[in-house]
């Protein structure tokens, strides 16, 4: 008998686990993240190709993200962009972000306003180049499509596109981001 109440026990927590992590990740699987990421390489200027867009980005055009390589390791962060037009009002946010797991290169987490953070997962990068880079997170509700120019070749907006779309991404949702060269 106990050992029959000991299995339920153990059944029961395996199965509240499971649909937590389930719900929690909107039913996904863990995002699967590139096996390498230099941080100094991918620092610099980043241009928001495409987005799902969300109520923080709400009527944002001409986004970008600027990191800087800290002396502590971390990244400073400045995303910046327009509100509704090009010519429109400038607007910028701040964040640290960094990478908690080593062996996740990349998996980072963004600390807004040093109190809360966001994960920051970069899923696909064209290999050593550094031209261009798919992020989002585990539960397929944010995503990211950018790009070290603000206009990319139709060819390479289809290959992203059909990335995304096999990592549980849909497409359809995308916003695409209207650009323009930045100084």
């Amino acid at each position: 008998m106990e050992r029959r109440k000991t299995l339920m026990i153990l059944a029961t927590v395996l199965l509240v686990s499971t649909v937590s992590c389930t719900t929690a990740n909107g039913g996904y699987e863990p995002l699967k993240t590139v096996p390498s990421l230099s941080i100094p390489q991918y620092m610099g200027r980043w241009y928001e190709i495409a987005r799902y867009d969300h109520g923080f980005e709400k009527n944002l055009v001409g986004a970008v993200a600027d990191y800087t390589l800290r002396i502590d390791g971390k990244v400073s962060v400045v995303n910046s962009a327009f509100k509704k037009t090009l010519d429109g009002k400038y607007t910028q946010v701040k964040a640290v972000a960094q990478r908690p797991d080593d062996m996740a290169p990349g998996r980072l987490k963004v600390k807004f306003f040093g109190l809360f953070s966001a994960d920051y997962l970069v899923f696909a990068l064209d290999g050593e180049a550094y031209q261009w880079a798919l992020v989002g997170d585990d539960s397929r509700r944010y995503l990211w499509f950018l790009s070290r120019k603000p206009e990319i070749s139709d060819q390479l907006l289809d290959t992203m596109k059909h990335l995304a779309t096999e990592a549980g991404y849909d497409v359809s949702l995308l916003y695409y981001v209207p650009q323009k060269e930045r100084d």
